[in-house]
């Protein structure tokens, strides 16, 4: 990845996720929206817009539906806002690191407690 690019991905991630905070008003975004990372095609006509929703499952799939629908509107408002000649097209995908890692943190902290309740 060229640094042209990392700097895109960058600033889409930012645009994306102020554009959600002000402008984005469907009731189908539940829980807690964080972009988590954005990344464009070489040719700059895709990009895959990486979300994560902290909420029930119901949540996470109604936020994904919501911003699919959403996505031309999101692709308009992206040109409005940047210098691009042409402003990539929106595949919202979910990002699951977050409750993976926390999954991990609790599976570590139950094994640090069985293996101290071994040792006593």
């Amino acid at each position: 990845m060229t640094r042209r690019t990392e700097r895109i991905n960058d600033l889409l991630r930012e645009e994306i996720s102020e554009i959600l905070r002000s402008e984005v008003k469907d009731p189908r975004v539940g829980g807690l929206v964080s972009i988590t990372e954005v990344h464009v095609s070489p040719d700059l006509r895709n990009a895959k817009v990486y979300v994560s929703v902290l909420g029930s499952d119901d949540e996470r799939g109604s936020t994904l539906e919501a911003l699919s629908a959403a996505s031309r509107f999101l692709q308009r408002e992206l040109g409005k806002r940047l210098t691009m000649r042409r402003t990539p097209k929106l595949a919202f995908l979910a990002d699951d690191t977050l409750e993976e890692g926390s999954r991990i943190l609790t599976l570590l902290d139950e094994a640090s407690e069985r293996d101290s309740a071994l040792d006593q």
